[in-house]
């Protein structure tokens, strides 16, 4: 096995829910050792659900290879094991509620003067300033709060975007400016302090709907599997009923999308949709002229078009399809003893393997951490 760009790391993270703890599991798959400290009752996103053998599929999903380490930081003796703990981390990260990890002494200042190799990383709803700094945020107040559900979906009812992406894009974020200052750390001899917030993160996600917005006069309308920008973009039904999705980027592509599936390539010439700008201007006609002629045609008979053409276009999955997607990678996990089968890393790396990680912990499975002081301490 290749060796782990973060073995011989350890990561210190007094986490719950999905942010910290996404943002550890990158760090525990890199190699580091992944101290997962918990109240006594355990990480409340134990108890989400039941689906994986009992356990909580949001649990399983990114608590892998972690020790657990359940301390009630009220009492002193808790306080003193935590500080044990930090003393020898390299990396401490935290998303507790507002305020709190500060009035248990562990704020990102006050441990950075103590320990200046430590890399802290504070997680947050809407980060350390601002008037909204002091509220509890989860990924559904974020999505709402961000505008994130303003473009998402079809017009009608507002709706949730059906996972967590907001405490993902955090978790990215964070375990990206942990890397970095690892790095910087390797050059300087210093730690650094980080600070990201949900709200930060959903915002950055949202930098073209608000460009287009701020200086474009308009903000996207809600358009469903429609592209804002760009035609022909969006689904179609074929005329057996079953649904594809296409997408044309640009002028060459588009050129070969009139000569194979139009079978009009006298259209890549028409002064209104010569260009990528010009088609979305009129989207309308592009649609309506795609949907006559899928709808007379099978789907055998689109994606063979589809294909001459090189268009690119997929299927429209449920998440039983995805079960069972012939280009789904998975990895092995194992949940109460029994092999459980989990979509594989996006990043394929040597050191990327779930089964150089072991189970998710139970509560305070490792509350003794045999041998988790050295003399590399970085404790004054």
């Amino acid at each position: 096995m290749s060796r782990q760009p973060l073995a011989g790391m350890m990561v210190v993270s007094l986490e719950h829910a999905v942010a910290a703890p996404y943002c550890s599991s990158r760090l525990a798959l890199a190699g580091a050792r992944v101290i997962k400290v918990e109240r006594p009752e355990g990480d409340f996103a134990r108890d989400y659900d039941r689906e994986v053998y009992g356990e909580s599929s949001y649990f399983v999903w990114i608590n892998q290879g972690k020790e657990s380490v359940a301390l009630d930081l009220r009492l002193a003796s808790d306080q003193t094991q935590m500080m044990i703990l930090l003393a020898q981390a390299d990396v401490f990260i935290q998303n507790l509620a507002p305020g709190a990890a500060k009035r248990l002494g562990l704020g990102s200042e006050s441990l950075r003067a103590a320990m200046p190799r430590l890399i802290t990383c504070d997680i947050s709803g809407y980060g350390e300033t601002g008037p909204m700094n002091d509220l509890k945020a989860y990924d559904l107040l974020v999505q709402a709060e961000s505008g994130l559900v303003s473009v998402n979906g079809a017009p009608g009812p507002w709706g949730r975007i059906g996972v967590s992406i907001c405490d993902i894009a955090a978790g990215m974020n964070a375990a990206q400016g942990i890397l970095e200052a690892l790095l910087l750390r390797e050059r300087t001899g210093q730690g650094s302090a980080l600070h990201v917030s949900l709200f930060d993160a959903a915002a950055e996600l949202m930098a073209v709907p608000y460009l287009q917005a701020r200086y474009g006069g308009s903000a996207p309308e809600r358009g469903g599997l429609k592209h804002p920008s760009i035609a022909a973009y969006g689904a179609f039904t074929c005329s057996d009923g079953r649904e594809l999705v296409l997408a044309v980027q640009n002028d060459r592509e588009w050129q070969a999308f009139c000569q194979h599936l139009l079978a009009q390539p006298e259209m890549a010439q028409d002064s209104r949709f010569a260009t990528s700008a010009t088609r979305g201007m009129h989207r309308n006609v592009i649609e309506e002229m795609i949907q006559a002629v899928i709808g007379s045609l099978t789907w055998g008979e689109v994606t063979d078009r589809l294909t001459e053409a090189q268009t690119p276009f997929g299927t429209i999955n449920s998440v039983l399809d995805l079960i069972h997607h012939p280009q789904l990678r998975t990895q092995q996990v194992i949940v109460r003893g029994r092999p459980v089968e989990m979509p594989a890393p996006a990043c394929q790396a040597p050191w990327n393997s779930f089964a150089n990680l072991g189970s998710a912990p139970a509560v305070d499975q490792h509350g003794h951490l045999d041998g988790p002081i050295n003399e590399n301490s970085h404790m004054p």
